[in-house]
């Protein structure tokens, strides 16, 4: 099971007066749900980005399972190793809610034969219909677009789950859905789910909160047992 760990990790922006993020340490196990909250411009979607291996480190170490992303594959480890669901769903409009979920395997080199029956598996596990599997992303609903982008997230073989304020867009009753959606596949499927969010209601169900403040990790307390 995959373990992702931040060493002091610190980061700058370029010609930036202070750190975005700043000596933060702690590690993200599978099988849980880790909320990251904090105000705008704490460092919580740069702390996202070193985590998904966008941006690398000013100094200190992000490491999965004990190695340093500095001397991975790039773009393998985010191909392969994680995933990342968005608040805006970044879904492609020209493509079918089946394309989508079986564009990310096709990219692994699975032919489309293959990838539909497991793309279908993804979103019914989702709660996806079949018709709903043919339209394009424009004719669903918000609450409907998370959940093909969730399952879009979990066709690749990644087991780490990156996600940005992904209640955002949502009103009550879907968030509660997502959240349903994403503490399940920690708890029941193992996978290490990590989110940055304002919603105190994602904050809540999840079972780690970490706090961040002026790109310190200010607070870091269990939430559930």
């Amino acid at each position: 099971m995959p373990t992702l760990t931040l060493d002091h990790v610190t980061y700058t922006y370029k010609n930036a007066q202070r750190a975005a993020v700043s000596g933060v340490s702690c590690t993200f196990e599978a099988g849980k749900v880790y909320a990251i909250v904090g105000p705008s411009g704490s460092g919580k979607s740069t702390l996202l980005s070193l985590l998904a291996g966008m941006d690398l480190p000013t100094d200190g170490e992000v490491s999965l399972d004990g190695k340093n992303l500095k001397k991975l594959d790039l773009d393998r480890y985010r191909r392969e190793s994680i995933s990342m669901i968005f608040q805006a769903f970044h879904l492609f409009p020209l493509m079918t809610v089946m394309e989508n979920v079986c564009f990310p395997m096709e990219l692994c080199g699975v032919t489309p034969k293959d990838a539909r029956p497991r793309a279908s598996l993804l979103l019914e596990g989702v709660g996806i219909t079949k018709e709903q599997m043919a339209r394009f992303p424009s004719k669903l609903s918000g609450g409907e677009r998370q959940r093909v982008a969730i399952a879009r997230s979990l066709a690749s073989s990644a087991k780490i789950i990156l996600a940005d304020e992904p209640t955002g867009n949502l009103d009550e009753a879907n968030t509660q859905n997502i959240i349903e959606i994403l503490c399940g596949l920690a708890h029941e499927k193992g996978y290490c789910v990590i989110i940055v969010t304002h919603d105190l209601e994602v904050a809540e169900a999840a079972d780690v909160a970490l706090r961040m403040r002026d790109g310190e990790l200010r607070h870091y307390s269990e939430v559930c047992p």
